[in-house]
């Protein structure tokens, strides 16, 4: 599903627009973003937690010539799904 399928389907659900749901969509992620830069997590309760996570230096190597090379520490988005929704994703795929 890419975010034209997600506004049609939330459009259809809720009889707003396809339009309004897209603004809507588009400023709920916005405001995600937003937050991370800000280095705050977005709680979203039995759904899961948007998160700022830390990754240190490390070694990889170039995979075109196979030279190893410094991958410098950074921050990377991630994201930790609630219980209720992992445990909802495993049942309906078995």
């Amino acid at each position: 599903m890419n975010k034209s399928d997600l506004v049609g389907a939330v459009a259809e659900q809720t009889g707003m627009t396809k339009k309004d749901v897209d603004r809507v969509i588009g400023k709920t992620l916005e405001t995600i973003e937003d937050a991370l830069c800000r280095d705050e997590n977005v709680s979203l309760v039995g759904f899961g937690t948007f998160e700022v996570r830390h990754r240190s230096e490390r070694t990889g190597r170039n995979p075109a010539t196979g030279e190893e090379m410094t991958i410098p520490a950074g921050y990377v988005p991630g994201f930790r799904v609630s219980k209720s929704v992992r445990e909802k994703v495993n049942k309906s795929l078995k």
